[in-house]
């Protein structure tokens, strides 16, 4: 498009190749122009703007040495760049628009565009004659003057722009933040707008602002309420709201060896029972036997009976870690508070696990009770059930009567002499001691505590002097639930993983309970023995000598490391836990024929005496390993346990609990080991941090240790293969 017209009457034809070459290349610039006019009409960014100034102003320099700077041009050029800036039509509109404004001017304008061509053709060839170049001269004063104050203003007008953009993208991300403003202020924020584009000498249409590919598009204001966003938040933690007796509980020590309580300092035990303790080599209470053996005394002042105002005793709960005095804790008070009986009756009853845990509580009960008359019984099934039935109960001509003061049992059989022996009563009992509770409460075998509670507040079939001690639940106190003497009963709970779950605690039927505990956290402030701070962080406390460690190691290598531990290490009563029956047992006959190592296993499979023997021999160094499932885990005292090692990896964080606590008893310093696969590693070490316990330290084996150990392993695995297929030939005979 030419804007130009070609004066051929004022050049002679020595001037016409030169005019034509000229407008040609006029057309060129032109068709050039409204391409970069197109491009800024669809995107105009605030960030180009300087760009586009020196693009300007290099295309005037060029206008100029060309001899096409003519005033009218300039202004048309401007409104031009004023139409592209606004962002008005599309850039057909502005073609047609230039079109008729050429077309208008044309007539008008022949002569000096006439002359403006001689001009350009005299540049173009070198030679200006010295009128017109002072008339040049003085053109382009005033053109530069012009041109000077034109840039001024289109800098003023970038500038305005700049700031209303800013102030508008300022709203609009005000009105992303905060979507409750949007429909009160968005007529507002469109006022101002509006008249912020008229001052700016803007089109009066709305600015569509087209963002760059390095900004983030905002979105337009909306009148409807943003719920919630996209933005990540940091969930806060719900912590539970426990009963008052779980929240603040009674803090003992976990130091053992610093906070020692003499035994003569401990107020109201019986002179009998001090001269047991010293004949055990007991002068010292441990910090939670030092609190719960006075608090069961004073529960027990009254003797059998409710206290005076209808007066019962509290429950009492104690968490503490393993091998720190839970059992003598019970003992001690039980036992004293039934030294002044008079008829025999089942007044304490212990409910355990295990077997073997039942063996050891019943041992230490005959150890405090021998020579006081109080008789103790043993109820797990390992004797008939008619020898368990005469130890209990024996008929006479005035009825039954009983010939048990303290029964030790575990749930099952129990209940079995609970529903088929004839005399068998617990209207008498006065203490019902629940160890290992975490685990009595998940397990409830045969729903044993309801039945005991039952036999416990079952009426009597015959009347007469019984009827004075008529039992009732624990209620309200009323004038009428005092008017006839009460028997309370008692629940004590012990162990070392004791939950704090409110919902399985009150499966229990606690009365009005208090809880002893030593597992907290060492930021925890302690203010008159109570608890100030809650933590729920800290779940189990691990005895005070206890070191842990982890053994990476794959699934093949795992004896090696054990055979290694053995021999190179020179470990010796070792205990070692594997997850199966199946388990134990091939690897108690790998490492026999391997040879070198004192080893034994210990499961389900063997029976109670050989069980009880193998204990035996283990306690007394005649066995240095002994490989064992879950079954040893759980409150039995091995004396001597030097090592753990956890063969597999616990599955439950109260069973890692209970295993590493065969060592480390009693003050005492103990290791653990675990092996961990490399898939296991990650989620066992969690589990430790969840239960709020210290990180494992980790232990490398280097595979140059193990090598020695490879010929013979092989050669076991072949006994062991051939071993294994003469015990499924002997099964199927």
């Amino acid at each position: 498009m030419a804007l130009f017209r070609i004066n051929r009457y004022l050049g002679g034809e020595e001037d016409a190749t030169e005019d034509r070459s000229q407008a040609l290349l006029e057309r060129l610039r032109e068709q050039a122009r409204a391409r970069q006019l197109k491009k800024q009409q669809q995107v105009l960014l605030p960030s180009d703007e300087l760009k586009q100034k020196k693009t300007e102003n290099e295309l005037h320099q060029k206008l100029q040495h060309s001899g096409f700077d003519s005033e009218n041009e300039y202004q048309r050029e401007a409104k031009k760049r004023k139409r592209g800036h606004s962002g008005e039509g599309s850039c057909g509109e502005g073609e047609k628009k230039l079109r008729k404004n050429h077309q208008l001017s044309s007539d008008s304008e022949k002569p000096l565009a006439g002359a403006d061509s001689g001009l350009a053709g005299e540049a173009a060839n070198g030679y200006i004659p010295a009128k017109k170049k002072k008339n040049e001269n003085g053109k382009k004063s005033s053109l530069s003057q012009k041109k000077i104050e034109a840039d001024l203003d289109e800098n003023n007008r970038q500038q305005e722009n700049k700031s209303n953009l800013k102030s508008h993208q300022a709203k609009r991300k005000k009105e992303r933040d905060i979507p409750t403003e949007v429909e009160t202020n968005g007529a507002e924020i469109a006022e101002k707008d509006s008249s912020e584009e008229a001052k700016g000498n803007q089109s009066t249409k709305e600015e569509v602002w087209i963002p760059t590919l390095n900004e983030k598009a905002t979105p337009p204001p909306s009148s409807l309420l943003v719920l919630g966003g996209y933005d990540r938040r940091a969930v806060q933690k719900v912590q539970p709201i426990l009963p008052q007796w779980l929240a603040q509980p009674k803090l003992v020590h976990k130091r053992i060896k610093e906070n020692l309580v003499p035994i003569q300092d401990v107020a109201g035990i019986h002179p009998k029972l001090l001269k047991k303790l010293q004949m055990n080599g007991i002068e010292s209470f441990f910090p939670v036997q030092g609190e719960v053996i006075p608090a069961i005394l004073e529960s027990a002042s009254s003797g059998f009976l409710v206290g005076r105002g209808g007066y019962q005793p509290s429950d009492i709960c104690v968490s503490a870690p393993t091998g720190s005095g839970k059992t003598l804790s019970f003992v001690i008070p039980v036992v004293q508070a039934l030294l002044e009986r008079v008829v025999c009756q089942v007044r304490a009853l212990a409910v355990l696990p295990t077997k073997e845990l039942a063996q050891q509580v019943s041992k230490v009960f005959n150890i405090y009770t021998d020579g006081t008359g109080l008789k103790v019984v043993l109820v797990t099934g390992q004797k008939s059930f008619g020898k368990e039935q005469e130890t209990l109960v024996q008929r006479t001509v005035m009825g039954y009567c009983s010939l048990a003061d303290i029964i030790v049992a575990t749930p099952g059989r129990l209940v079995d002499h609970i529903d088929q022996t004839p005399g068998f009563s617990l209207r008498q009992l006065r203490f019902l001691i629940i160890d290992e509770a975490d685990r009595m409460i998940d397990d409830m075998h045969q729903n044993w505590l309801q039945q005991v509670v039952k036999a416990v507040f079952r009426a009597e079939e015959d009347s007469g002097t019984n009827m004075l001690f008529q039992r009732t639940e624990p209620g309200p106190v009323t004038a009428a639930s005092t008017c006839c003497p009460q028997i309370p009963l008692q629940k004590l709970l012990f162990s070392a993983t004791l939950t704090r779950n409110p919902e399985k605690l009150q499966q229990l039927g606690l009365y009005q309970p208090r809880l002893f505990t030593s597992v907290y956290s060492e930021k925890r402030a302690v203010t008159a023995g109570t608890e100030t701070e809650q933590d729920a962080e800290k779940k189990y406390t691990l005895p005070e000598g206890l070191s842990q460690y982890y053994v990476p190691c794959n699934l093949n290598s795992k004896p090696l490391f054990l055979l290694y531990f053995m021999l190179r290490m020179k470990f010796t009563r070792v205990l070692c836990f594997t997850n199966s029956k199946q388990t134990s047992h091939r690897l108690f006959l790998l490492i026999r024929a391997f040879g070198g190592v004192n080893v034994a296993e210990f499961s389900s499979w063997l029976t109670p005496s050989e069980r009880q023997r193998t204990l035996k021999e283990f306690e007394q160094g005649k066995i240095q390993l002994l490989i064992s499932t879950d079954a040893t885990a759980r409150g039995i005292d091995i004396k001597g346990v030097k090592c753990v090692i956890n063969y597999d990896a616990p599955q439950f964080i109260r069973t890692y609990i209970h295993r590493v606590g065969r060592t480390a008893r009693a003050g005492k310093v103990g290791l653990a080991f675990t092996m961990l696969l490399k898939v296991q590693e990650r989620k066992f070490l969690q589990m430790l941090r969840d239960a709020g316990t210290l990180d494992l330290e980790k232990q490398l084996v280097k595979s140059e240790y193990l090598k020695p150990l490879l010929q013979q392993y092989e050669e076991a695995l072949s006994k062991l293969q051939k071993t294994v297929k003469d015990e499924r030939a002997q099964k199927r005979a």
